[in-house]
């Protein structure tokens, strides 16, 4: 039986983990990683990076999407770039993403912020069709789970990785046999609402009114406290005063 090829394109630790699975199993799988694409820098402390996990294995290490080479099957894991509909057309069965965040609800960027400051109750992670918009094609799988009670953003994030590597081990064989049936975004918006949200807009919200009440005020803070990133803050006299709170 002919293997079918696979393209990854990722960056970050959960591309990582995810091609990391997908080296593993391709013989199993009866598929070969035709080439991978990344954002050529390192990525997971520890176990090294896309790069050097792509040249222990011998794939090839792509350069950019123009060359992208024909294969059956494009696997996007936290991929920067939006692909155009020549670099979808390159795969013969299928291209997917999977977006850390639960479709339609949070398309985009700084879905764990907008989840805690919205208070919203349940998160999850899917693994979509690619279209030439962002986090736009149907859904192919999806999983759900609630939101501890006071959750910080890097709590959150930790268990949208957990989640995130999970329905990518479950789901790897479905995709490559075809084994899925689309559900267009449009016929959940009834029940999710959309929104989609750029990275630049973290920006905003970590700023702090301090005339905000103070729950408010405490839910921004777990929103965007990512630890290595800038701190919330509050604006006095023209200078930041960065701020921190401890869950009640």
């Amino acid at each position: 039986m002919v293997r079918k090829k696979i393209v990854f394109l990722g960056s970050k630790p959960i591309g990582y983990r995810c091609l990391y699975h997908l080296l593993q199993e391709q013989d199993a799988l009866n598929v070969e990683v035709a080439g991978i694409l990344t954002q050529h820098r390192k990525e997971f402390s520890g176990d090294g990076d896309l790069l050097s996990l792509a040249q222990k294995h011998e794939v090839s290490v792509l350069e950019d999407l123009d060359a992208l080479p024909e294969c059956d099957i494009i696997y996007s894991v936290q991929y920067h770039q939006i692909l155009k509909q020549e670099h979808i057309n390159k795969a013969s069965q299928i291209a997917v993403n999977l977006h850390m965040a639960p479709l339609p609800e949070y398309r985009g960027s700084n879905q764990f912020s907008y989840a805690i400051i919205q208070e919203k109750s349940e998160f999850g992670t899917t693994i979509h069709q690619i279209d030439e918009r962002i986090d736009h094609g149907a859904i192919l799988f999806q999983k759900r789970f609630p939101i501890p009670d006071n959750c910080w953003v890097n709590d959150l994030y930790e268990l949208t990785f957990s989640a995130s590597v999970k329905l990518f081990q479950q789901t790897l064989k479905h995709i490559i046999e075809g084994n899925y049936n689309p559900v267009p975004q449009q016929s959940l918006m009834h029940k999710y609402g959309t929104s989609l949200h750029f990275r630049q807009e973290i920006a905003d919200l970590k700023k702090i009114d301090l005339s905000w009440d103070k729950e408010k005020i405490e839910r921004h803070i777990r929103a965007t406290a990512m630890p290595g990133f800038e701190p919330p803050y509050a604006e006095i006299d023209g200078q930041k005063i960065y701020l921190s709170t401890t869950a009640s």
